[in-house]
Parts: C-alpha cells; sequence; structure tokens
C-alpha cells in the first residue's frame, strides 16, 4: 500500500496542473468525451471503473431501429410485425429467434400478430369496402358510407372517429405503447406503430413514442433510466446482474448525477450492491439506532461543555477552554496527524473478551455503533461540506477583489469543495463494507488506505473553512490545491485496491452473501 510519503504534495507548482489532474479520472465519462451510441473507453481505466454510454431519446430510437430492421431482415418480416415480436419478447433477440424457428405461427399468435398482414388499405371508405352489407361501426353504431374506417391484419374495422379516440384514450391515459390491442372483443393482433402515426395527432404520437422508449429501457437488462428529476437520459452499461458481487458499476449522466448501475441508487463505491441493501436495512432498524440517533451534540473531553458540531472539519476547538479534540473518537487532535492515529479502526479486542451471551450482543452493538457513527458522520459532513459551496462563492468573490486572481483563477476553491464531497461519499461507504469484513491482514491494509483518506480529506475541510487573510492568499491558493490533489489521489488508491480485491475475491465477510 502506499503511504503519505509516497506521494508528493508540492509536485503540483500551478493551477494548471491541477485542473490537469483533476481531469484525469473525469476523462473516461465526461460530458464531453460521450457520444450517443458509442462506448467511451478511456486508455488504461482503472480496477473500479466501467465501460457506459448515456443515450438520449433519440439514441433510443436509433437503437430500437437497428434492433427491428435486424430481426426484419433475418426473418422476412415486416418492420411493424418485427418491432411487435422484439417488444412481446422483451428485446431478446436470442429467444425470439429460438422460439420463432421451432414455431413461427404460434410465436406470431401470442404476440398478436397476423400471419397475413396487409396494411396497404388500412383507412378505406365505408362505400368501396369490398362487402355485400352495408358497413356499421360496432362503438359507434354509424353506417354513414361517406365515413373512413381503419382495421388491421386481423380485418376488424371500425370508423376512423372511434379509433382514433380508442388510440389517444390507450395512449394519453392508460399510458399503454407495445400491447395496444384491436377494439374488438377477444382480439388479441397489436395495433403497430404505423397505424398509430397515421390516426393520431402529432403530440399524441410523441407520448407514444416516449413510452416506447419507456419500455425499451425497462425491459433492457443493460439499460437504466437517470433516477435524477426530470432527467431524459438513460445509461447503457454492459455489466450483468451476476457481476455484482465483484464491480460496483458507477455511473455518471450526462445531467451530473452519479450511481450505481446495478441497484440504481446513489454512488456507493467501494461497497458492492448487497452490502449496501443489508446495511441500510440495518440501519433502519429502531432497536440499533433509537437510542442515539437523537444525539447531534457531545461534551468537551476536557470541560465537559456542551458542543453542537456546524461543519463539515471533524477538528473541533472548545470555545471555552480551547482543547482540540477528534469530534468522531473525542481523542486528542494532536494525535491524528501521527501514526497512533487508529481513529478509523474498531478495537476487535473488546469484542473477543466477551464470555455470555449479554456482554456478547452488548460487544455486538458497540462495533455497529462504531461503524454506524463514522458512516453517520461522514454522511453529515458531506451535506454540511455541500453548504460550503454558497460560502465558497463568497470567498471566491472576496479573492477577485482582494487579490489579482481572475474569476478561472479562483475556481481552484470550488473544485476543491467538490473533491471533499465526494470522499466523504467514499469514506462513508468504506465504513459499511469494512463492518461486514471479516478481520484478515487484507482488512489491515484496506483501514491503512481508509485511514489515509479520512486524514487528507480533514486536512483539506479545514483548509476550507479557514478565513481568508490577504497577506496569505498565495500560501492558501497552493496549500488547497496540493491537497485536493493528495486527497484525489489517496481515494483512487483505497477505490483501486478494492476493486481489485473484489475481482480477484481477497474479501471475505463474517455472513453469507448467497
Amino acid at each position: 500500500m502506499s503511504s503519505d510519503s509516497d506521494f508528493d504534495e508540492s509536485m503540483y507548482d500551478s493551477e494548471a496542473d491541477f485542473m490537469s489532474t483533476m481531469s484525469d479520472s473525469d476523462e473516461y465519462n465526461s460530458t464531453d468525451e460521450l457520444t450517443d451510441d458509442v462506448f467511451v473507453e478511456k486508455p488504461q481505466q482503472k480496477a473500479y471503473e466501467v465501460q457506459y454510454s448515456v443515450l438520449s431519446g433519440d439514441s433510443l430510437q436509433s437503437k430500437q431501429d437497428k434492433e427491428v430492421s435486424q430481426v426484419s431482415s433475418i426473418l422476412g418480416l415486416t418492420r411493424e410485425d418485427s418491432a411487435t415480436l422484439l417488444r412481446y419478447f422483451r428485446w431478446n433477440k436470442e429467444k425470439l429467434f429460438e422460439q420463432y424457428m421451432d414455431s413461427s405461427e404460434k410465436v406470431l399468435k401470442l404476440a398478436g400478430v397476423s400471419s397475413i398482414s396487409d396494411l396497404k388499405h388500412v383507412i378505406v371508405l365505408a362505400k368501396d369496402l369490398d362487402t355485400t352489407e352495408d358497413f356499421m361501426c360496432n362503438i359507434c353504431c354509424d353506417d354513414d358510407p361517406e365515413m373512413e374506417t381503419v382495421s388491421v391484419s386481423c380485418g376488424h374495422r371500425f370508423c376512423k372517429r372511434c379509433y382514433t379516440q380508442y388510440l389517444c384514450q390507450k395512449i394519453r391515459e392508460e399510458g399503454e405503447s407495445r400491447r395496444i390491442q384491436c377494439p374488438e372483443s377477444d382480439c388479441n393482433i397489436i395495433v403497430d406503430e404505423k397505424t398509430v402515426e397515421l390516426l393520431v395527432d402529432s403530440a399524441t404520437y410523441s407520448k407514444y413514442r416516449e413510452l416506447l422508449n419507456r419500455t425499451f429501457v425497462d425491459d433492457n437488462d443493460f439499460l437504466r433510466w437517470c433516477p435524477a428529476p426530470d432527467c431524459e437520459y438513460a445509461i447503457e452499461c454492459p455489466i450483468p446482474s451476476t457481476s455484482l458481487m465483484s464491480v460496483v458499476p458507477t455511473v455518471e449522466c450526462h445531467c451530473g448525477c452519479r450511481f450505481c448501475f446495478g441497484c440504481g441508487l446513489d454512488d456507493h463505491q467501494p461497497c458492492i450492491c448487497i452490502l449496501v441493501k443489508k446495511w441500510l436495512q440495518k440501519c433502519e432498524d429502531d432497536s440499533e439506532t433509537a437510542n442515539w440517533i437523537s444525539a447531534h451534540t457531545k461534551e468537551c473531553p476536557k470541560c465537559h461543555s456542551t458542543i453542537e458540531k456546524n461543519g463539515g472539519c471533524n477538528h473541533m476547538t472548545c470555545r471555552k477552554c480551547r482543547y482540540e479534540f477528534c469530534w468522531v473518537c473525542m481523542g486528542p487532535w494532536s494525535e491524528h496527524g501521527t501514526s497512533w492515529y487508529t481513529c478509523n479502526r474498531y478495537d476487535e479486542k473488546s469484542s473477543a473478551e466477551a464470555r455470555d451471551n449479554q456482554t456478547q450482543s452488548r460487544a455486538s452493538l458497540e462495533r455497529y455503533l462504531h461503524y454506524y457513527n463514522r458512516y453517520a458522520n461522514h454522511e453529515q459532513s458531506a451535506k454540511l461540506d455541500q453548504d460550503l459551496y454558497q460560502k465558497t462563492e463568497k470567498k471566491m468573490e472576496e479573492l477577485q477583489q482582494t487579490s489579482d486572481l481572475s474569476w478561472i483563477e479562483v475556481q481552484f476553491l470550488k473544485k476543491a469543495v467538490d473533491v471533499t464531497v465526494q470522499s466523504r461519499t467514499t469514506l462513508k461507504w468504506t465504513y459499511a463494507f469494512a463492518f461486514y469484513l471479516d478481520r484478515t491482514n487484507e482488512t489491515e491494509l484496506f483501514e491503512d488506505n481508509q485511514r489515509d483518506l479520512e486524514m487528507a480529506t480533514e486536512q483539506l475541510s479545514e483548509l476550507l473553512e479557514k478565513p481568508l487573510e490577504p497577506e496569505k492568499i498565495a500560501e492558501l491558493r497552493q496549500a488547497v490545491l496540493d491537497k485536493s490533489v493528495y486527497v484525489k489521489s489517496r481515494r483512487e488508491i483505497l477505490l483501486e485496491d478494492t476493486a481489485k480485491g473484489l475481482q480477484e475475491g481477497r474479501w471475505s465477510y463474517f455472513i453469507d452473501l448467497k
């Protein structure tokens, strides 16, 4: 494992160097680099990164058209019937081909496709119908010979007005798109897309296309909608559900939302999805958290004054006695920059000494609270650090007024806040991951990386909360740049090693994950 001494914080002498390094990890999945329908692969992809692409509505339409064209050419069917078959089989072409080759008639019937498709005369005047009897619409009972009539391949004909009203109701009110059946009772023939386009207005057809895109994404195992509110993008990621025990597929949408493709939750690297689910379920158990979840204040270890945490930094200074301590472990802050730092590590000795059931239960609860306390603290600190954005903007304006720095040159403050919040999120989930790990040498190394990232994050958070002193602006700027790059590096080291451990099967857990 790399240690603090392995990385030279002063190696970045300019903001340009910092910005270049800061953009390295974003290059692979940046919104500028990504193109629809094309997987963007970054050279020397890191172990914790996955391949994915961001798709717009037009791109989703294009993907569907390609699938339909392929099936149409192979099976010799119309595009409309091929699309109906694909939607019936939820876009699983292999399953479609296999069953179609076994019994084409049965497959067509089940999917709602007529074996005799003739859509040339879908709209015909009632007086022009080749029938011996006068036509009457079975919905409105109108028999006007001048009215237009509509039928799909099943032959069940209705007046155009009723057919259009039927389709609009299905699309607008019921939200149906892929399985709109013929209006005739007990007829399972599907109204194809071409017929819908001929009959409904443009707004309804746009809604119909949107619904088809929705079903396309929902039915595809390698597609998922971005969970951000009002976001219309979908993500394509070729990670099967069977790989989620060894991969945490974090993706980022064009809108900036980072989430796990596997479970749809917010980014939770390095913790795998099944552990995230178990951890969140455990945290909801009031029997373990009700006794302390409401405690938002702590006492100074020296003078016992009540202190409330109002910032993301865990370096606390009592206003009454000026004692400096750690908000997480309540230990002296002076020890947190030395080799004696063990704030992140749970002391298993007390658990090993447990003898009776009551003592073991107490030790188990204490162990859980150790990890949850640090998990919840980083979650809270990340939220408090996000409040720094507003303060940072004021600092950036103040920097412009008190120095010769331009608006672009003071962006390092906002970048540093981004790095801090991202590291807090990663640290939060390292504690959920560590809670389920067996105590091994690998766990020791993981906690060393966790400790290094935690220490660096606290130092950066403390720098960001310092007041601006005009005579020390250059010094502060360089310190923030160096520490931001260092925090980013420590985070990558932790994620890289953990991801490799997952892929190599190095991690062992004290619970059964099956």
